[in-house]
């Protein structure tokens, strides 16, 4: 039975395509949660205004891919020591984010992030928020797959 994780880390095009590209993920969809807009669009996003993060939803295997690999990917896949940023986008829908939808995967999530903190791979602190997942809403259809309609490898 296939099961969603929820992660936000910056720009969404990015955590997609990589997200895409590990083994056991049935699919990724990029949108926006953590906010307080109903029915929230690319342009009212980018505001700042609506509390929302550019999120990805990924439906994975657990019999293939587990939980854990998924946080894995997450902590490689961006800088979790930067306040609501990532590269050059600035912004709270640009924050470091793990949305949880079971208790397994926030216990999961929260012991992930003590692990990496505790790790030293990181000289200042890990700022990445677990929450529970809320409402998810997927974003416009010219953002889905946005790097492979494009033919881009990848942000930075």
């Amino acid at each position: 039975m296939p099961e969603i994780a929820t992660f936000g880390a910056g720009c969404f095009w990015g955590v997609e395509s990589f997200f895409r590209q590990v083994p056991g993920v049935a699919d990724a969809v990029v949108g926006y949660s953590g906010g307080h807009l109903e029915n929230p669009t690319y342009e009212d996003v980018c505001t700042g205004r609506t509390g929302h993060a550019e999120v990805c939803q990924v439906t994975y295997d657990p019999q293939q891919v587990s939980y854990e690999r998924l946080l894995e990917a997450f902590w490689e896949m961006h800088d979790p020591t930067t306040l609501n940023r990532q590269g050059p986008d600035v912004g709270t829908q640009y924050r470091s984010a793990i949305f949880w939808h079971t208790p397994e995967q926030e216990a999961a999530a929260l012991a992930s992030r003590e692990a990496l903190q505790n790790s030293g791979k990181h000289a200042k602190p890990i700022v990445t928020e677990v929450t529970p997942a809320g409402h998810f809403y997927r974003a416009e259809e010219y953002h889905q797959k946005y790097f492979e309609k494009h033919g881009i490898t990848g942000c930075h």
